[in-house]
């Protein structure tokens, strides 16, 4: 305000007006399908192996410590080297789901193996008694106790696999994402651009977690009162 110049910090009213004028845009909706389909991919698969391998791990100790040595890696090695080194794999395109995987896998993993892990032995021990099958004790008995852990890894985890899929397409600068976008704002000094794009990433991982936090409730739901 003081130098009376945009190009370091624009007022409000000017990121909603560019706001509107980019969703009018033409690749607009292609650039956020583009990072939407990717990263929510990488979630997905998160999401499935992590609960798959918390729950064997569960179930024979074993596992879990063969796997140990690469969660704590994952979870202590800085999400900018894993980039880095992934695109010596990786097409820039294809990044952001594999960063996406990498970051939410141990949330969503070290929850189901800690929910798996604080059962009730009480329950545990009368399931033994009576010779119910281990998957049996798996619907009735472990999944009504995971639930609370389940949210709880999704509502990190979700916000986890949009900052980092963003990070990956900024410093990959995959073509025809939003975090190409980001990175041609940085380049040109856009700063309306810039902002704009951040609040439509906001928007859409917030409605994300909504959306799926919702499609959980209802599966849990379901589920109880078959």
């Amino acid at each position: 305000m003081a130098l009376d110049l945009n190009l370091l910090l624009v007022t409000p009213v000017e990121v909603v007006r560019r706001l509107f004028t980019l969703v009018g845009e033409n690749d607009f909706w292609q650039t956020l399908l583009f990072s939407f389909s990717r990263i929510v991919l990488g979630f997905a698969l998160a999401f499935a192996l992590g609960c798959l391998l918390g729950v064997l791990s569960g179930k024979w100790p074993l596992l879990e410590t063969l796997l140990w040595p690469y969660v704590i890696t994952i979870k202590t090695v800085p999400v900018a080297s894993f980039i880095i080194l992934s695109l010596i794999f990786f097409s820039a395109r294809q990044l952001p789901t594999f960063i996406s995987f990498l970051m939410v896998f141990p949330v969503i993993y070290s929850n189901v193996l800690e929910g798996i892990r604080s059962t009730d032995r009480e329950l545990l021990e009368m399931a033994q008694v009576f010779k119910i099958s281990w998957w049996r004790r798996l619907g009735y008995i472990y999944l009504p106790h995971l639930k609370p852990f389940l949210f709880s890894a999704c509502s990190v985890a979700l916000g986890m696999s949009w900052k980092s899929g963003v990070a990956a397409e900024v410093i990959g600068v995959a073509s025809g994402s939003i975090g190409e976008k980001l990175y041609e704002s940085k380049v040109y000094f856009i700063t309306e651009d810039l902002l704009a794009w951040t609040v439509v990433i906001v928007l859409i991982s917030v409605l994300f977690e909504k959306l799926f936090l919702r499609l959980m409730r209802a599966a849990f739901r379901r589920w109880e009162g078959r």
